[in-house]
């Protein structure tokens, strides 16, 4: 397929990730990099609030009409459109010198996230995708290539990236996890936003985590869906908003959900 150029939405959330490198990058491994402890008891440093400043600015000023979710600053809503931003995803990553984190930008247009770019310069990787135009991803000094999700349909055959065992002990599904992990064919988690484009990229085909917020999750998810795989919660909703996420290749959305449920229902009993 050739890839056709961006549309203007798309193209401004390139801008904005390019912006975001050209912040984040130098403050990656710093020796003065600050890092204070929120309320919620997760870390924020200075790249994280200055990539944010600096992308709600330009937003306001490019596009005045759209509304703004980010992690450290909180929502403006106006209109139907928002742009929801994670500045670092994977901010324990960033400040112990880890290169998995990565800026998430999405444009939600009437309650669906329609554009999502994540950018991982430590990785010197991409990757973006918009509604109806495919999902792609770039290394750098590379051309794009498209994203397309495995084809394995056996969940025997499956490789389930899983996040963290605290994320769904603490959510009451460690069983679950369990049952999961003895029902795929390899289980690893390789953490944040890369679990989700190796699935879109086709290497991984199962990724699902708790205690996410709609900025972990926007930006994934159009990147998930164009590269053909199905992105919901853990309960099977078409939602970003709902505190977990479950996302796969599409070919073993059902089988897992399956082994999910019997596995709660098994422990109720």
């Amino acid at each position: 397929m050739t890839r056709s150029l961006p549309s203007p939405d798309l193209a401004f959330a390139l801008e904005l990730a390019d912006l975001a490198d050209e912040i984040s990058l130098p403050r990656f491994r710093a020796a003065d990099l600050t890092v204070d402890t929120k309320l919620d008891r997760t870390f924020v440093t200075d790249a994280d609030t200055a990539v944010e400043r600096e992308l709600r600015h330009r937003i306001a000023s490019v596009r005045p009409g759209d509304g703004f979710f980010g992690e450290e600053s909180g929502r403006e809503d106006r209109g139907t459109r928002r742009w929801i931003i994670d500045p670092i995803d994977g901010t324990s990553n960033f400040l112990r010198g880890v290169p998995n984190w990565a800026t998430l930008i999405a444009l939600e247009v009437e309650g669906r996230p329609s554009v999502g770019v994540v950018s991982a310069p430590a990785f010197g990787a991409r990757w973006w995708a918009e509604t109806g135009s495919g999902a792609w991803g770039q290394q750098q000094g590379e051309d794009p290539r498209r994203l397309h999700v495995s084809a394995v349909s056996e969940l025997e055959h499956a490789s389930l990236s899983f996040q963290s065992i605290e994320q769904w002990d603490l959510a009451g599904y460690l069983q679950p996890l369990i049952a999961l992990s003895r029902a795929v064919w390899r289980d690893r988690a390789y953490g944040d936003m890369w679990s989700y484009m190796l699935l879109a990229e086709g290497l991984v085909d199962v990724v699902a985590e708790f205690d996410v917020k709609p900025y972990d999750l926007a930006a994934l998810v159009p990147i998930v869906r164009e590269a053909g795989g199905r992105f919901t919660d853990i309960d099977g909703a078409e939602s970003a908003w709902n505190g977990s996420s479950l996302a796969t290749n599409g070919r073993v959305h059902d089988a897992v959900r399956e082994v999910i449920d019997r596995a709660r229902a098994e422990e109720a009993a």
